[in-house]
């Protein structure tokens, strides 16, 4: 499909620089793009590409200056990244639905399912499950009995949901992802042996939640383990048993929060970091990339790096010296050998 660039200026409520005709079928990065291409441009590292771009339209943010010509039609927007975000929106909605139920999928009697709803192959929904309007289930997916799924909500291929987990509306589940598996819970024995704690509760994810591929998401021992609105997971996270994690937080891949940690609201976590087990993560903090916590953060909007995780201001100020370990350790020895000889000299003349 072939969009002008007025009819997207129009759509994002932007301002043409350049000519209103000119057509793209395709977006491209700004590096990348070829001519019939859209791009954009938000982040000023990016911006020597836009004289030598390709693209045939590029948006940009209305307050960027302009260093020399550019051959691209531009469309000025408040904020680039979110008009381009909108047009993927927009080319996604364009495409057709997926409707209806395969025959090669086993649906128990029990469960009810809403309107307009698509279920691929080789799914299984099982006993009481409820299933809002609009859902679609993917092949090879699994809903537990008496599990509940909002309407609106899609779950990609190979997802596993278990029994009583209850899953809001708008919610998007990316493929392998594993909701309500046992959390990690073993009492040890007189004999050294471990006996299995039996996991009774459940999950709940609430609406607009975003869960990446092959993520898992721990049932609670007893109670629930609670993700609420608006929270974004990339892939390859494990939450565990009984945690609850604040409204439109997000956490980048390869993550874990271990049982009955209690994150705020707003928080913002680089890939692979850690969090310790029953302590408390204050609204607004903001944890670096393998950053490892293991006691609890109260200060709202707090910074942190590293393992152990400190303030990131502290942080900097120790790998000044950390940086400089090498040299210090050679001014030591030095200093070392100084004071040696100066003992020997005094020694001597006694």
């Amino acid at each position: 499909m072939e969009l002008t660039a007025k009819s997207i200026a129009d759509f994002l409520q932007g301002e043409v620089v350049g000519n209103p005709i000119v057509t793209v079928s395709n977006v491209a990065k700004i590096e990348e793009a070829k001519a019939g291409t859209l791009a954009f441009l938000s982040n000023p590292k990016y911006s020597k590409f836009l004289y030598s771009t390709e693209a045939s339209i590029v948006l940009i943010n209305k307050d960027f200056q302009l260093e020399n010509e550019v051959k691209a039609t531009l469309i000025r927007v408040d904020n680039a990244y979110e008009s381009f975000a909108k047009l993927l929106e927009l080319a996604k909605s364009l495409q057709k639905p997926k409707m209806g139920i395969s025959p090669q999928s086993c649906i128990e009697p029990s469960a009810t399912l809403g309107e307009k709803v698509y279920v691929g192959a080789f799914v299984y929904i099982g006993e009481n499950v409820k299933i809002g309007n609009n859902v679609k289930i993917y092949a090879n997916s699994s809903i537990g009995d008496n599990a509940v799924i909002g309407s609106n909500t899609i779950i990609y291929a190979g997802v596993k949901i278990y029994d009583s987990s209850i899953i809001g509306n708008n919610c998007i589940i990316h493929a392998g992802t594993v909701i309500g598996s046992d959390g990690f819970g073993f009492a040890p024995q007189a004999d050294g042996t471990y006996q299995k704690i039996p996991q009774i509760g459940n999950v709940i994810i609430e609406d607009d939640v975003e869960i990446g591929a092959n993520a898992a998401i721990d049932r609670a021992t007893m109670g629930s383990t609670v993700i609420k609105k608006g929270v974004k997971l990339d892939n390859l996270i494990q939450i565990a048993h009984n945690v609850e994690i604040g409204e439109n937080t997000v956490m980048a891949a390869q993550g874990g929060i271990a049982g009955s940690a209690k994150i705020g609201m707003n928080c913002m976590f680089g890939g692979q970091i850690g969090i310790a087990g029953h302590i408390t993560v204050a609204d607004g903090v903001k944890l670096s990339a393998q950053a490892g916590v293991s006691n609890s953060i109260k200060t709202k909007n707090e910074v942190l790096y590293g393992s152990p995780a400190i303030n990131a201001r502290k942080f900097s100020k120790l790998f000044v010296y950390y940086k400089r370990l090498p040299e210090m350790s050679l001014e030591i020895d030095e200093l070392k050998r100084k004071v040696s000889e100066n003992s020997d000299k005094s020694n001597q003349n006694k």
